[in-house]
């Protein structure tokens, strides 16, 4: 009875507008909307009691928006509304500074994780060209020791070294074909001048092939006037032979 005195005394007697209280019962579970679950929240349990409490608030606010309509009450926030914050820009900027901060922890922590990765990979990459390149020897060797004691009479594994070699040898004249000239030749290239092809370059050609008007008989068979002393058989027997020259040496002693 006292409860029902006070709650009288500072009870006001105001329109809605004024007071916008709802009142509402208990909401029904809309997934579970049997009468024997109606009443079946568990105080104790905190999940079933906070999604009580969300159920009744959204009822209440799809009870009372309809009504402030019919009031011509707004209930949206206009775009130029601006209210104070609870908390200081200090905080805030403290706040925004530690998140900051916590970000890019965990970004140099996953760059710090794909390098291990990577290296990880590239050891293990690594230990696979090394198992490989020893089962090869391995293999090649055993190939040799039977082929010593006439177990085999095949030489396919060294074909199989030569078209390695070769494809060795291959990539690397690719590797330097591709790398081209350095910075010094280019430098004197464009200082200098590029002289041009130089090998091959008196190679006979089509043309030059076919042109008989330069050719003389005599100069090609050293018949011309002044031929015998550059060429020919007399220029050849020039030195006496050696029985000559040992006859020579004995009339000189």
């Amino acid at each position: 009875e006292g409860l029902k005195q006070c709650l009288s005394e500072f009870r006001q007697h105001l329109a809605w507008v004024e007071r916008l209280d709802v009142t509402l019962g208990q909401v029904v579970d809309p997934v579970s909307q049997s009468a024997s679950n109606k009443d079946a929240v568990d105080p104790e349990n905190d999940f079933q009691r906070e999604m009580s409490f969300y159920r009744q608030a959204q009822a209440a606010v799809l009870e009372a928006l309809p009504r402030l309509r019919k009031l011509q009450v707004p209930t949206r926030r206009p775009d130029d509304y601006f209210a104070e914050m609870a908390k200081s820009d200090q905080q805030m900027q403290k706040i925004r500074q530690k998140l900051k901060s916590k970000q890019e922890a965990m970004e140099r922590s996953e760059k710090a994780k794909q390098l291990r990765a990577m290296r990880k990979y590239g050891k293990k990459v690594q230990i696979e060209i090394l198992q490989r390149r020893q089962k090869e020897k391995k293999n090649m060797l055993n190939a040799v020791k039977k082929y010593q004691k006439g177990l085999s009479d095949k030489l396919d594994f060294l074909d199989e070294e030569q078209t390695s070699s070769q494809g060795n040898k291959k990539g690397n004249a690719n590797q330097r074909t591709k790398k081209g000239p350095n910075a010094k030749r280019r430098y004197k290239n464009q200082k200098f001048g590029f002289g041009g092809k130089k090998k091959g370059s008196k190679w006979n050609t089509k043309e030059s092939f076919n042109d008989v008007s330069s050719f003389s008989s005599k100069v090609a068979h050293n018949k011309g006037p002044g031929k015998a002393g550059k060429g020919g058989k007399k220029a050849l027997n020039k030195r006496p032979g050696k029985r000559a020259r040992q006859k020579m040496k004995s009339r000189a002693r």
